[in-house]
């Protein structure tokens, strides 16, 4: 099915994504690693080194997540145990309900 002139023409204005560049020294130690470990994967050194701090960034950010939510949900849960909240209207009506259908009041 072909496709329809306005859509390629939209297509072709679409603005290529924005790139921005990264800079890094290394010695030659590390760029022999580095460059060794790219090879035996097949890929360029810089798309080994993105990849893997992509994914380092990725895996840090899900760690301190994990511990920042915990620990305040862990606030949360000992705030509730400590101090708890009556039920609700909701709650109220379902329990009367209950007990109504139950024969107990």
């Amino acid at each position: 099915m072909p496709v329809p002139q306005a859509v390629r023409r939209a297509r072709k204005r679409q603005p290529p994504p924005k790139t921005y560049r990264f800079d890094a020294r290394l010695n030659e130690q590390q760029k022999f690693l580095i460059q060794r470990a790219a090879d035996l994967e097949g890929r360029t050194m810089t798309d080994f080194v993105l990849q893997s701090a992509e994914a380092a960034a990725e895996k840090t950010i899900e760690r301190r997540t994990m511990i920042i939510l915990s620990a305040r949900d862990s606030e949360l849960f000992v705030d509730a145990i400590l101090n708890p909240k009556g039920p609700g209207p909701v709650m109220r009506k379902a329990a009367k309900e209950y007990l109504k259908k139950m024969g107990l009041r």
